[in-house]
């Protein structure tokens, strides 16, 4: 497996091997020892998510409190989708920046996009499966979004593929008023619980 970190600090592109043959194909789209060594410390499990969506189904921009946040690791096991990290984190360099990765079952990438950035997603055929371990449990509470339209973001959404958005991130405020709002996470705290993530792994 070959790790890249993206343009946004803290987020990860993983490129695994695939090994087809006469009966299909066998990957491992997670694994520990490359993650390990690109983030700094383990991936902790709270909950797994599968969604599974119609072409050009938008979910996000979520994102969560942090700390503790929900850190996510997502890849396609079926159908293709346009992944989209977003650096939702006040005072953070790259602050309102986004970047993108296609994921797909042809290549089984996956992307770690850790706490306090903004998370969304396009599916791009039907059927389109979407998979993700995510470091904390769901808390309601806690979670927040930011609408996928702005155009001050101008997410770069095929524009070949009519959007398909919930009510809920429709809703959603863009992130100037999200910015207005003091919702948004806060870089220097982010970044202060990444450190105690990594100062807590065994030497």
């Amino acid at each position: 497996m070959h790790a890249r970190r993206l343009s946004i600090s803290d987020c990860f592109e993983f490129t695994p091997r695939t090994f087809p043959d006469h009966r299909g194909l066998f990957v491992a789209p997670f694994q520990e020892d490359v993650f390990v060594e690109a983030v700094g410390h383990r991936l902790r499990l709270g909950q797994t998510n599968t969604s599974v969506s119609h072409r050009g189904a938008i979910r996000g921009v979520h994102f969560a409190d942090t700390p503790p946040g929900q850190a996510k690791y997502v890849y396609c096991p079926s159908g293709s989708m346009l992944d989209v990290i977003v650096d939702l984190r006040v005072g953070s360099p790259t602050f309102g920046e986004w970047t993108s990765v296609l994921l797909d079952s042809t290549e089984y990438k996956a992307v770690y996009i850790a706490e306090g950035l903004g998370h969304a997603f396009m599916a791009l055929e039907d059927e389109t499966v979407m998979a993700y371990l995510c470091s904390e449990p769901y808390n309601p509470a806690g979670e927040h979004g930011v609408n996928p339209m702005d155009a001050d973001l101008a997410l770069p959404w095929p524009e070949d593929i009519e959007p398909i958005v919930s009510e809920k991130d429709t809703t959603a405020p863009n992130l100037k008023e999200a910015l207005e709002q003091g919702v948004l996470p806060r870089y220097d705290d982010c970044a202060a619980y990444y450190e105690k993530l990594r100062a807590a792994e065994p030497r």
